[in-house]
């Protein structure tokens, strides 16, 4: 089959090559030209597991390319995926302006008969919106399908091969034929291809990223009230998450979500019901808690240390939202970092992944930058933990104790066992657990 992926970030990028590795003809395009040349020489821009092979693969086999050109693609494509960036706007609400740009493109140049494919993330309409755009330029036949994306980052190629499901919202038989053969190499172990209406389609993306961001908000909030009651909210997360009516993924408490999906979902989709009149008060207390959860462990320090840091040293493990990835974007890393700084601190930061992006676009020089975790920690007065990388689960302790200036770590994730830091003589101020102060370290 011809495909045209407009768009090759990260959504576009996993969905093409992982289309073409199934044996079909891929193009994707993109307005950035250096990131087209880039990807054409089989350099990858972005950090994810498996997909440099993929795309390599792809290339040599010549089933992908890349291409600025989107209407040379569309012109020959049987399939079109719209995979652009729907960024927040100001007040919230997802900025539509690339991808009703896609749908002109595709009005302009599409093949009869072609099915159009939001994969973008969007409001329930949109893809009606990007239809009447398309109807607007052109007399010929064409189809509609919303098919969301449910990938992590981390592991979005594994999620696009093997998923746990596929969603489709259709409008006629032929996008539905199109979508079942598409999907069938990824779908052979029996997992659903899901089809509906679109709207329902597009809600479900919104829904299922607004529960995740629930459990995480409501399990740090409980946090808070272990800290108030001496509970451990470690031990609560595996009696709730023992209940098969609850399950164990997202109930970890922390400082909080980050990325390029949960925070913008959420405030596009509460946005998007107040245009439909409909109140969602749950939602906006999420967003207010996690808002608030970013800078969890900034309150942690200021109480230990006070509110003037001048002259104090803070060492930074973890600059990305998550491990396996180099996302910044939304990450709270960013928050503690300029929260120390504007305190007068200094932050030497590392993370395996994420420095780069942290340098180019995010914190710039406001922070020093480590080559690897244990020079970070020279001279530091406290080590704050925000990202799980598994490398920093089990550090040489030695060379903590004897690179920092005082034995203190903020434990944003709950890496360490209480119990342990206190045996180890370090002060530990984890999320939501017994904090071992001064006192019982002595």
């Amino acid at each position: 089959m011809e495909i045209t992926v407009i768009g090759a970030g990260y959504v576009g990028l996993v969905a093409g090559c992982c289309l073409a590795g199934s044996g079909n003809r891929v193009t994707c395009a993109d307005v950035d030209e250096e990131k087209v040349r880039l990807l054409n020489s089989g350099d990858v821009p972005i950090y994810e597991s498996g997909i440099e092979r993929l795309i390599s693969e792809g290339l040599a086999a010549g089933r992908l390319r890349f291409t600025t050109d989107a209407a040379e693609g569309v012109r020959t494509a049987d399939v079109i995926f719209v995979a652009v960036g729907t960024p927040p706007g100001e007040d919230g609400r997802a900025d539509l302006d690339f991808v009703l740009d896609a749908a002109r493109t595709i009005g302009d140049h599409l093949r009869p008969g072609a099915v159009v494919v939001m994969k973008s993330t969007v409001p329930v309409g949109t893809t009606e919106l990007v239809r009447a755009e398309i109807a607007r330029r052109t007399d010929l036949p064409f189809h509609m399908c919303s098919n969301p994306e449910f990938l992590k980052e981390g592991d979005a190629v594994a999620d696009f091969l093997y998923p746990d499901r596929v969603v489709c919202g259709v409008d006629s038989d032929r996008a539905r034929r199109c979508m079942e053969e598409l999907y069938e190499p990824f779908i052979r172990s029996g997992n659903p291809l899901i089809f509906m209406d679109i709207a329902s389609a597009e809600l479900t993306k919104y829904a299922a990223n607004a529960m995740l961001a629930a459990r995480i908000s409501m399990m740090n909030q409980f946090a808070d009230l272990c800290e108030q009651t001496g509970a451990d909210i470690e031990r609560v997360r595996r009696g709730v998450g023992s209940d098969p009516r609850i399950g164990s993924a997202f109930l970890y408490a922390g400082t909080g979500y980050g990325g390029s999906c949960l925070p913008k979902d959420v405030r596009a989709i509460i946005r998007s019901a107040e245009a439909q009149g409909v109140d969602l008060g749950i939602l906006r207390s999420v967003a207010e808690a996690n808002d608030r959860q970013t800078t969890v462990l900034v309150r942690k320090i200021l109480k230990r240390f006070g509110d003037d840091l001048t002259g104090l040293r803070f060492a930074l493990w973890g600059l990305a939202f998550k491990p396996r990835t180099d996302d910044m974007r939304e990450a709270p890393s960013r928050a503690i970092a300029e929260a120390l700084r504007g305190r007068g601190a200094s932050v030497v930061a590392h993370d395996p992944a994420a420095m780069e992006q942290s340098r180019e676009f995010y914190l710039g020089d406001a922070v020093d930058y480590a080559e690897n975790e244990y020079e970070a920690l020279d001279g530091a007065d406290a080590l704050v933990v925000v990202t799980e990388w598994l490398q920093y689960r089990r550090p040489d302790w030695s060379q903590l104790a004897r690179r920092m200036a005082r034995p203190i770590v903020f434990d944003g994730r709950n890496v360490f066992e209480p119990d342990r830091m206190a045996s180890r003589g370090f002060e530990h101020y984890p999320v939501g657990r017994r904090q071992i102060g001064p006192a019982e370290t002595a």
